[in-house]
């Protein structure tokens, strides 16, 4: 058990930003608010038989990567906003961190050693953000509506004036949004807000509970008019989203590297940073090398994110997705760019893949996989499973793949598989910092076989 004066040394940061030390007797303790090289004395929140968890009280020797953070609104203390953990660790070490974290896993959970290692990608810290799920919620006792993201590990909403991890114009709007709410009629039944940046257009999807009187509705246009923000409404589900008024600009971002604009609606999935998901498509595409002539398939393809920077290169690109609606979505956006002759997509079930229906989609020299967080466990799994039935010459392996992950034990769990069972080796493997001040860890891995 830790003492109150006993001093820890923190040895290392864990994926939720916590300080990793020991105490005498050797048991784990996780510190909430210290940094690697620090020594301080804890106050002990929660023990159990193979660790402790704790919060800094006291601290004699700081590290020297410990910067003031740069939200009025992050730290430990009651209120504090849950949407960051980093913002006390100089981003440059954060981006460390995230390396060593995905090195980590690569080697314990999959016994896969990069043979080089990829300088990461990082861009601007601050103002990146341009999706975000903000909730909503009128506080009567205060008398005022809250917008924002939860408080540190609370179900109540942190009180929020500004953000600086959201674009600076959406920041500047927290205020004067949580005065609109509060002036609306159905102020109750208001418990969402969902941004949606896009290259020129920024779009607010508020989702009601209950229908609106159109005095609410000619709130929302007033504040549009005012904000330069366009409306959409969501009155159940995703599927019910809708313009408040038809006929505005549309929604899109662009990958002007490939001369490529990509419209999306605002609850589509979309990289959250999009001056980061330009660098990295233009990466992955590079690691790819697709030719000319080749034939690539792009595996849980989305929108065609890769899909259609891929097309500007090789032969023929095959996207493959899990639902037919968003599939639909892809053939949109491949005709809208004038690649609707060297694509073609799919719908499949991509958790249920076998052997026999990876031939079925016929030979592809390349390979693109962007899986979710859960991975791609059966695609890589038919794919090591079909290298072991006989040569028939229908059907050869891809050559090259290039995995993109927003989770790297799923990726070192994938990467073992490849590496170990379909006679794969990892050429390169780097971090990409996606979400600056947050513990999520994005990656990219290239894969090749003789």
């Amino acid at each position: 058990m830790t003492q109150q004066n006993e001093w820890l040394t923190v040895e290392s940061l864990d994926l939720e930003a916590q300080g990793v030390a020991h105490n005498e007797e050797g048991k784990v303790v996780f510190i909430e608010g210290a940094l690697p090289g620090e020594q301080v004395q804890v106050q002990v929140g929660r023990r159990k038989n193979a660790w402790e968890q704790a919060t800094m009280k006291v601290m004699r020797r700081e590290s020297s990567q410990r910067v003031t953070p740069g939200c009025p609104h992050f730290g430990l203390h009651a209120g504090a906003c849950g949407g960051c953990k980093m913002q006390h660790l100089h981003v440059g070490a954060q981006v460390a961190v995230k390396q060593r974290t995905l090195e980590d896993n690569l080697w314990h959970l999959g016994k896969v050693k990069p043979e080089r290692l990829l300088r990461p990608i990082e861009g601007p810290a601050w103002h990146y953000r341009d999706r975000a799920r903000l909730s909503v919620r009128h506080v009567i006792k205060k008398g005022e509506v809250l917008v924002g993201f939860h408080e540190r590990k609370s179900r109540y909403i942190a009180d929020m004036k500004v953000c600086p991890v959201l674009p600076k114009h959406v920041s500047d709007m927290l205020l004067p949004l949580r005065e609109l709410v509060m002036s609306m009629d159905q102020r109750e039944r208001l418990p969402q807000i969902e941004l949606a940046a896009g290259s020129d257009v920024t779009a607010l999807v508020l989702r009601h509970l209950e229908p609106l009187t159109d005095a609410d509705l000619e709130r929302l246009r007033t504040f549009g008019r005012q904000y330069g923000v366009q409306w959409w409404l969501q009155p159940k589900g995703p599927d019910t989203v809708h313009l408040l008024d038809e006929g505005g600009p549309q929604l899109s971002y662009q990958l002007a590297e490939f001369g490529i604009t990509m419209p999306f609606k605002p609850t589509d999935f979309t990289q959250v940073n999009q001056h980061i998901n330009a660098v990295l498509v233009g990466r992955a595409l590079r690691l790819l090398g697709a030719q000319p002539d080749d034939r690539v398939i792009d595996w849980f393809c989305g929108l065609g994110n890769f899909t259609l920077p891929i097309a500007t290169q090789a032969r023929e690109v095959l996207g493959i997705e899990g639902s037919e609606a968003l599939v639909a979505r892809s053939r949109e956006n491949a005709k809208a760019n004038g690649l609707a002759a060297k694509t073609s997509f799919v719908a499949r079930n991509l958790f249920e893949m076998t052997p026999e229906q990876l031939m079925q989609d016929g030979r592809a020299d390349k390979w693109l996989v962007d899986p979710p967080r859960e991975g791609a466990l059966a695609l890589c799994k038919a794919l090591a499973d079909a290298t072991q039935l006989p040569d028939t010459g229908a059907w050869t392996p891809p050559t090259r793949i290039v995995y993109v992950s927003c989770n790297p034990a799923t990726l070192a769990r994938d990467a073992g598989l490849l590496v170990h069972q379909a006679g794969y080796r990892c050429l390169a493997a780097g971090a990409v910092n996606m979400f600056p001040h947050t513990a999520h860890v994005e990656s990219i891995a290239v894969f090749e076989r003789p």
